[in-house]
């Protein structure tokens, strides 16, 4: 079946795109997205489905948006199964709220919206200088969320009313004053006691190994000794630096944008200004607002006629308190430093020049142009390599799209070699050996992106020696690479790893013996505590751990103190052994009063949280929630489709 798409891709396109377009016609751009028809079901939410299309789609914009605003993040932590995880867990817990707030019929209106969306700081930012929103950047942004303006606002709606079904079980929650210290008290309870250690590192010289002991040992425990799978592997990396070398720059387009920008390129004109300010903002009543232009018209008359006196009359008449007793003066400020009427108006001037009124939403100002800082204008040849590497990066990000296309259609289409895209795209063929499943720890570059790594031990891949699917491992970067060569994982030779063998066997042992000999002395000193050999006992507690194991602290405040002393024995695994003795235990002590109010604020968070939580589980039950991939930490593949609830 594949192999006739691949022969037949252009007639397969026309077909594709003759059953498409009707769709869109029939249900529009945001409806298209919601049909579900994506693949598989990777959860179910009152009957609904959650796509793996749905999935990849959420976790692809939500990725884009953490490496917007952290550029400096790791691709492996944005593309890792917990990550991934996460992005479903949290669009089952958006479907669920969504569905109670429809039942509990909570509404937003149109006003609520409205408020909302003007109070976002970001759709603040896209207005024009004249109040009304720049509708082909609002476009952008919702583009960037894959949705529409519309379905934008309906997302930001319906957050809205999940928002109020959330908040009717936050703002009921509380605790007394009582009741937090009470479990402030208990959690940061203290415990004075005693700790022997029995370090597995103590025992090592007491263990005696044959060759016998250590082959044992090695049959018993391959799966140790293996040398993971390994490819030999090329790749084709396709990003904005390799786009930028094939494109020409010819000498003409060079000194023509050298003519256009040659101001802007050689530094910003500065401008030194001192003004006189009546304040008037825009909530002003009318009349004040013309009491206050009136007099700053009377001031003007008598600057026309005496412009000296201007910082005179600026110190007497000025309402700007950072100006007013320096004369006025603002000192040097370049474009975008100053309120735009304002700016307008400072760089219209010349030398020396007194404004006419300039209201803007602080009132109306009279504005003195007392200096000017030009920058000495740079030579063609000063700005020529800026010049070049500007020109080349425009071109280079209109170009992109156009070779990211290519790209990816080209390895799929000449799926047996990486040359042909190379040479289209004037790529350079990179080749890398001993290449792993899973990225090296401190391992960079593409290699050690997860989601590629997948696609080159995919089956399709490994078994035919196929060309990737191009994977996005960075924002602008493509890659697709192929196996040259497998070597599937073996276990090595005793011989090879017999050194290994015998350390891990002595490290076991070793441990074995310092667990024994600690669990014997933990009988004989029980029934005979005046025979214990222990050190001087310390006050621990959750927020005083000292120098005790945290699995030995834990057992210390987990302790049964009904009877004291208490004794217990903590198993440190391959580190040994402890034996605790708990000989009191004693109150929290004084909490200075600031401290305990923040302790009890956070605790009221705490018992918010947890009956948010519970609500949230209530409404999973309800809703019949179904997540069919398993956690990663339970070792399984995210998007598999074994069920789990």
């Amino acid at each position: 079946m594949f192999d006739f798409v691949r022969k037949h891709t252009k007639i397969m396109m026309f077909i594709m795109f003759a059953l498409t377009i009707p769709a869109f016609v029939l249900v529009g751009v945001d409806g298209y997205r919601s049909v579900d028809g994506g693949g598989e079901k990777v959860a179910e939410v009152g009957g609904q489905g959650i796509t793996q299309v749905e999935w990849d789609a959420a976790h692809k914009v939500e990725a884009d948006r953490l490496r917007s605003s952290m550029p400096n993040i790791d691709p492996k932590m944005l593309d890792s199964s917990e990550a991934r995880y996460v992005t479903l867990e949290r669009m089952v817990r958006d479907r669920v709220m969504a569905l109670a707030a429809q039942e509990a019929h909570l509404v937003t209106t149109d006003a609520r919206l409205a408020r909302e969306l003007q109070q976002n700081q970001t759709i603040a930012s896209l207005r024009k200088p004249d109040g009304s929103l720049d509708m082909e950047r609002y476009r952008q942004l919702a583009g960037q969320q894959g949705l529409t303006p519309e379905g934008f606002e309906a997302r930001v709606r319906n957050d809205l009313s999940v928002r109020q079904a959330e908040s009717g079980v936050l703002a009921s929650a509380f605790s007394t004053g009582a009741q937090a210290d009470a479990a402030l008290n208990a959690f940061f309870e203290r415990r004075d006691v005693q700790l022997a250690r029995f370090s597995a590192a103590d025992y090592v010289k007491k263990v005696e190994l044959s060759d016998a002991d250590v082959e044992a040992f090695y049959q018993a425990n391959q799966p140790m000794f293996q040398a993971p799978e390994t490819a030999n592997v090329e790749y084709l990396v396709l990003d904005m630096e390799s786009v930028k070398k094939t494109i020409p720059i010819n000498e003409a387009d060079l000194k023509t944008y050298y003519e256009q920008n040659v101001g802007r390129l050689s530094g910003k004109e500065e401008r030194r200004a001192s003004h006189i300010l009546f304040n008037a903002p825009k909530d002003m009543p009318a009349s004040e607002r013309e009491k206050a232009k009136s007099s700053a018209s009377s001031l003007l008359e008598q600057l026309r006629k005496s412009p000296e006196r201007f910082a005179e009359l600026a110190r007497s008449n000025s309402q700007d308190p950072g100006s007013a007793a320096n004369g006025g003066d603002l000192d040097f400020f370049g474009r975008g430093a100053m309120v735009k009427p304002f700016e307008e108006a400072a760089f219209a001037l010349k030398k020396g020049e007194i404004s006419d009124l300039v209201e803007s939403e602080f009132g109306f100002h009279i504005i003195k142009l007392t200096d000017i800082n030009a920058p000495k204008q740079k030579s063609f040849e000063e700005l020529r390599a800026g010049i070049e590497s500007d020109l080349r990066t425009q071109q280079a990000q209109r170009k992109f799209a156009e070779a990211a296309e290519t790209f990816s259609n080209s390895v799929y289409e000449q799926s047996d070699s990486l040359k042909p895209i190379a040479e289209k795209l004037k790529l350079e063929i990179k080749s890398a050996n001993n290449v792993q499943r899973q990225p090296s720890p401190g391992q960079s570059g593409v290699l050690a992106n997860a989601k590629l790594l997948s696609a080159v031990f995919n089956p399709d891949a490994l078994e035919k020696k196929r060309n990737t699917e191009a994977v996005e491992t960075a924002a602008n970067q493509l890659v697709s690479a192929r196996i040259t060569e497998y070597f599937p994982a073996r276990v090595l030779p005793l011989g090879e790893v017999k050194a290994q063998v015998r350390e891990r066997l002595l490290a076991t042992r070793s441990a074995e013996l310092a667990k024994k000999d600690g669990q014997e002395k933990l009988t004989a000193w029980k029934s005979n505590p005046a025979q214990a050999s222990l050190p001087a006992s310390t006050v621990v507690a959750r927020d005083q751990a000292k120098s005790i194991p945290p699995a030995a602290l834990d057992a210390a405040l987990r302790a049964n103190t009904s009877s004291l002393p208490a004794w217990v024995g903590v198993d440190l695994g391959a580190q040994g052994y402890a034996v605790l003795r708990v000989n009191k235990v004693l109150e929290r002590g004084a909490v200075p009063e600031v401290a305990a109010k923040q302790q009890r604020a956070q605790y009221a968070q705490w018992v918010a949280g947890a009956e948010n939580q519970a609500y949230f589980q209530a409404l999973k039950n309800q809703f019949k929630v179904k997540i069919k991939p398993p956690r990663p930490s339970e070792g399984a593949v995210v998007g598999s489709g074994a069920s789990a609830q």
